[in-house]
């Protein structure tokens, strides 16, 4: 499963990309408000920093401005992945720039409905949110698996993004469902190696190498 972190923190970035697994970056209006920089800007530099795919979010609403900003956000890099919203708008959006050759993340999607359109519309990638699922009552992860189960039936190409990751068991949920990706924020990505028995084990060889009295340098 790819890699991605959710997130529009540049050290935070930074952070994850040294530890050498991180394969792309998505952002949204909500994070790049947080940051209070410049949206273009903050887009450049998250895609001279991870050379995989980096979505951005159109802000449109409407068919029309979403195909105009999305063909702008794309002339920032030849990595930008131009993210639109799974509603009506968003599928026509899709169609025209999948046919422009741009790639896509069709985002807020919440039903196996919504991913079939999404892999007509030609998305190149789809975001089925896990944890505002399960916020609502519903198994996000369950949703997954059945995407899965329709795109390996039909042949389709577009990769399931799992987004809205909250938690490490959210990731190890999402690999067994068969998800080709997953976004999750720089903490989760980070609690994915950490655990008490590696520290403990690490300690305790520690101490016992200090008892040798050696240096491998």
């Amino acid at each position: 499963m790819l890699i991605f972190a959710d997130t529009a923190e540049i050290d935070a970035l930074r952070e994850i990309a040294s530890l050498g697994v991180l394969d792309g970056v998505t952002t949204n209006p909500t994070l790049i408000a947080r940051s209070g920089r410049n949206f273009v800007e903050v887009v450049a530099e998250i895609c001279a920093l991870c050379p995989g795919p980096i979505s951005a979010e159109v802000v449109a609403l409407d068919s029309d401005t979403m195909i105009t900003e999305g063909r702008k956000l794309a002339k920032i890099a030849d990595n930008v992945v131009v993210k639109v919203p799974l509603t009506g708008e968003g599928l026509k959006a899709t169609k025209v720039l999948s046919g422009d050759g741009i790639a896509t993340n069709v985002t807020l999607c919440f039903s196996v409905n919504q991913a079939m359109l999404a892999a007509k519309a030609g998305a190149t990638y789809v975001s089925p949110f896990i944890g505002r699922l399960d916020d609502y009552g519903a198994d996000g992860v369950d949703l997954i698996a059945r995407i899965r189960a329709v795109y390996d039936l039909y042949d389709f190409d577009t990769q399931i993004l799992a987004a809205s990751i909250r938690n490490p068991a959210h990731v190890e949920q999402a690999l067994l469902a068969g998800a080709d990706c997953g976004t999750m924020p720089p903490s989760v990505i980070k609690a994915l190696y950490e655990h008490p028995l590696t520290a403990k084990g690490l300690n305790d060889f520690m101490n016992d190498w200090k008892k040798t009295g050696q240096s491998i340098l």
